[in-house]
């Protein structure tokens, strides 16, 4: 990651590099009402969204590795009617995301779709966040960070690390991790890359707890709140092209 102050220069918005596109006309959502949809997508498995009755936050939300995309849905389901989060869940084409098996490509093509997609029927004046758990919270970290001019806040629930190909924006970050997660090690994942955000100038809320490799329920409940509080200097961003 550069150093604070300097930013590498924005790479083209191409999946290759991991960066999202809304520029393309997309078809908007079928179907109105708060509840569950299927997302279709033009390649790929469809992904999921939910609704809420008063949706104010879009938040992607990225499954673990072998997991799908309503495992991505559960995340936060529990929480976004309360607090209006309307949640997309897309699912990897592979058995997880692409950036941890070839390099950035297809899984960026059909998030870049699907948000297309839900912002054509729910142009919602809130912010944009994307958030994951274990390979998706990986995966979470690198997007956000990669598109921080899209992305207004980021949640990593169990983190591996992050690799993000530039560093546009500083969106907010919210870390948790288990101190005793087997799976993702604690100390040679979240408490080098939460030290590694600071001191690149990343506003970083991190919460370690009791257990393993899991989303306790009073860390969703903890960072749907940070979340939620939507302290985010100057409102939501305007969405690039």
């Amino acid at each position: 990651m550069p150093e604070t102050g300097q930013p590498r220069p924005a790479l083209p918005a191409d999946s290759s590099h991991g960066r999202i596109s809304l520029c393309a006309p997309a078809e908007p959502v079928p179907g109105d009402g708060p509840g569950i949809r299927t997302v279709g997508l033009d390649h790929g498995p469809p992904a999921l969204m939910y609704l809420p009755p008063h949706p104010k936050w879009l938040v992607v939300t990225l499954h673990g590795a072998g997991g799908r995309a309503s495992d991505g849905l559960r995340l936060l389901r529990g929480r976004a009617d309360g607090n209006g989060l309307l949640l997309l869940a897309p699912q990897s084409v592979a058995g997880t995301w692409d950036l941890l098996l070839d390099g950035y490509g297809p899984d960026i093509d059909r998030i870049s779709d699907a948000l297309r997609r839900v912002l054509a029927t729910y142009p919602l004046s809130g912010s944009l966040a994307i958030g994951g758990f274990s390979d998706g919270a990986s995966y979470a970290l690198s997007l956000g960070i990669t598109n921080g001019d899209l992305f207004d806040r980021v949640i990593a629930f169990s983190p591996g690390f992050m690799s993000p190909m530039s560093r546009l924006g500083t969106p907010s970050v919210y870390v948790s991790h288990g101190r005793q997660d087997r799976v993702l090690p604690i100390d040679r994942c979240s408490r080098r890359i939460v030290p590694a955000l600071r001191e690149a100038g990343y506003d970083v809320e991190y919460q370690e707890f009791d257990g393993g490799h899991v989303v306790p329920e009073e860390v969703v409940s903890a960072a749907v709140d940070w979340l939620a509080s939507d302290t985010t200097e100057g409102g939501p961003k305007g969405r690039p092209q």
